[in-house]
């Protein structure tokens, strides 16, 4: 009972970050189970079906709060299942964790473009179009990649929706957890074939999602009144650390190499994210200064550039 009550919470830590930057329920949910005594593909297979109903609780938090690009959606969604499925079925058989330090990397250069992009006034990179013929292939690796190291969708899908300017971070965000909903069903099936559903601990995965279920509506509402541009900082802070940490460990580094990596991306990390807060202070100021200029007769325009949901970083991409 007391392992269950833990797992419990890690879920609800788990589903409060991930619901809140797209990313961290799986990987933070199979790291506890797996210190737990789960093999990796028990341990994926917990994740993943506990992800069903955590995302369908978090994918309708999303939709209610506006946080979805319905266009983006289906075409990472379908093609998301898809690799999932296929991941899960060998994950099954094989081991496929020598391909871990090139997704590590990768995703540690998107985590910088993401730093890089949204500690600056001018956001780097031109806004693209939310195109199948690039989010099909995105959907395919991120699924895949998810069922076979037991998280990754949010790192992979979140991340280049982001760092591509395609989507702002929070439609970002809301995106990847409601597709997620069609990846975890995917995966699900894949382990239920290929490990047997009297293999599944569901005692686990039962606590996993009660803890979920209760942190969905809470991280949803948080991504939908946080400012742009903290969210972007807060996400790239997580890709880097965490993939930093990945990199590492997957290269089999010495114990002061992991820390001595960690404190140099921790610094890093800091000073992007010092720079961006200090840009997202001077905003709300330069705004101000604008309407008291224009006197009672712009006070339409100071109403509106106070509306509760009127984020600068949403207002200068539209």
């Amino acid at each position: 009972m007391p392992t269950l009550v833990l797992v419990a919470i890690v879920g609800f830590v788990a589903q409060l970050i991930d619901g809140a930057i797209g990313m961290a329920f799986g990987i933070t949910s199979t790291t506890m189970l797996l210190i737990v005594g789960y093999g990796p593909a028990m341990a994926s297979a917990v994740v993943h079906l506990t992800e069903i109903g955590t995302s369908i609780a978090s994918g309708a938090f999303h939709l209610r709060f506006g946080n979805v690009d319905r266009a983006a959606l289906l075409k990472v969604a379908v093609p998301g299942g898809i690799g999932a499925f296929v991941g899960a079925m060998l994950l099954s058989s094989i081991d496929l964790s020598a391909a871990r330090p090139w997704t590590a990397t990768l995703l540690l250069v998107l985590g910088v473009v993401i730093l890089l992009r949204f500690s600056r006034v001018a956001i780097l990179g031109v806004t693209r179009r939310a195109r199948a013929r690039w989010l099909m292939p995105l959907g395919l690796a991120g699924g895949f990649v998810d069922a076979t190291g037991g998280g990754g969708w949010g790192p992979i899908v979140t991340t280049t929706l982001t760092a591509s300017n395609a989507l702002t971070p929070r439609k970002a965000i809301g995106t990847a957890n409601t597709a997620e909903v069609v990846v975890a069903l995917a995966a699900s099936a894949g382990f239920l074939i290929g490990l047997g559903a009297s293999s599944i601990p569901w005692d686990a995965a039962l606590a996993l999602l009660v803890g979920g279920i209760i942190a969905a509506p809470i991280a949803a509402k948080l991504v939908s009144i946080a400012p742009q541009r903290i969210l972007g900082l807060l996400t790239g802070t997580v890709i880097v650390l965490l993939n930093v940490y990945q990199l590492a460990t997957a290269l089999d580094a010495p114990d002061g190499i992991v820390i001595a990596a960690l404190v140099v991306g921790l610094l890093g990390c800091a000073v992007a994210v010092g720079a961006g807060v200090r840009v997202h202070l001077a905003e709300p100021r330069a705004n101000g200064s604008g309407s008291a200029s224009g006197g009672a007769s712009t006070g339409e325009s100071a109403a509106a550039s106070e509306a509760p949901g009127e984020d600068p970083l949403e207002q200068r991409r539209d």
